[in-house]
């Protein structure tokens, strides 16, 4: 049985210059990511985007003030924020995915179309390692932008129960220190007690009065009232029960009769009524403030670090042709 053999290769097929054993050598084949020009642009663009930020931060706190008519309004401070943090992204971005594509490796006997996608993926990794670089180290910052959102919408849901809850707080102890604490409605309780008149002498007589014949302390008085006043919703008027007893409690200790007394209770409580209102309007409004604030920074976020990614990848390709040229 013949055995045919194979032809020797012509030179051209061979290479030129090139030994039998330098052909039959496997070449080495070099990897489709350079993870070493990654890391590099990345390194770069995180260390540019926190020092920007750093200088944002104090460029902001430069030009606010606490000083009416001094310092940027709050809209003027929002509308720098957004274009520092874009320019920041676009900045860092454009380093990180430079660095990546002009210092990676060179691809021998690749399509040009294969060498644009690489240098693409190139500038799209340094921007991501770079962003979640930058995240780990402003944790807090951005926990709290996020929590911010989350705790505003809490609060515009649930506003009523807080300024309620405060109230309650301020004026359910027991004793004087119930209207010294600053609740809500200690002024207007501490409001009933007071005398029109001179201070009644009916007191140094041993002889029990009406008006001194409960002898109980005016901060047991002003606790009371303040549970009456506390268990009515802010909606609807006292009770005439509660009002009478009220009015009583407020005639024993001013001298009033008890018609002009149940009169400044009404008064006093209507008066109370709309400044808790006020509160809980007040409290919604800073609440759904802090919450679209939160909705605005995130959503300008995003745009910021889409543009980024853009960015990062096409200087990337800028790079790569530079380093292949």
């Amino acid at each position: 049985m013949a055995i045919s053999t194979a032809a020797p290769l012509d030179p051209p097929a061979r290479g030129y210059g090139l030994s039998d054993t330098q052909l039959d050598r496997p070449r080495p084949v070099n990897s489709a990511v350079s993870w070493g020009a990654i890391a590099a642009g990345a390194a770069a663009g995180a260390a540019l985007s926190l020092i920007l930020l750093i200088l944002g931060v104090g460029l902001g706190l430069s030009s606010v003030s606490p000083w009416a008519l001094e310092g940027v309004s709050a809209a003027t401070f929002g509308v720098s924020t957004i274009v520092w943090l874009t320019l920041t992204q676009l900045l860092s971005s454009a380093m990180g995915g430079y660095l990546a594509g002009r210092l990676r490796t060179r691809w021998m006997d690749t399509p040009a179309d294969e060498i644009y996608f690489r240098d693409t993926a190139h500038g799209f990794l340094a921007w991501a390692v770079a962003s979640l670089t930058t995240a780990a180290l402003l944790t807090s910052v951005i926990g709290s932008i996020l929590s911010g959102g989350i705790q505003a919408g809490a609060s515009a849901v649930g506003g009523a129960a807080i300024t309620a809850s405060a109230a309650a707080g301020g004026l359910a102890a027991s004793g004087r220190a119930a209207s010294d604490d600053g609740g809500p409605m200690a002024y207007f309780v501490d409001a009933l007690f007071r005398a029109d008149g001179p201070a009644s002498t009916a007191g140094s007589s041993e002889a029990e009065t009406p008006v001194t014949a409960s002898e109980r302390a005016l901060s047991v008085d002003v606790a009371e009232v303040s549970r009456i006043f506390m268990n009515v919703s802010r909606s609807a008027p006292l009770p005439p029960d509660d009002l009478r007893y009220v009015g009583r409690l407020v005639a024993q200790r001013t001298g009033m009769s008890q018609q002009d007394a149940e009169k400044r209770v009404t008064d006093l409580y209507a008066r109370a009524q709309a400044r808790l209102n006020e509160a809980e309007i007040a409290a919604k409004e800073a609440a759904d403030a802090a919450r679209k604030a939160s909705a605005y920074a995130a959503l300008w976020v995003f745009v910021s670090l889409l543009i980024g990614a853009f960015v990062a990848s096409l200087a990337a390709t800028c790079g790569g042709r530079q380093r292949d040229a």
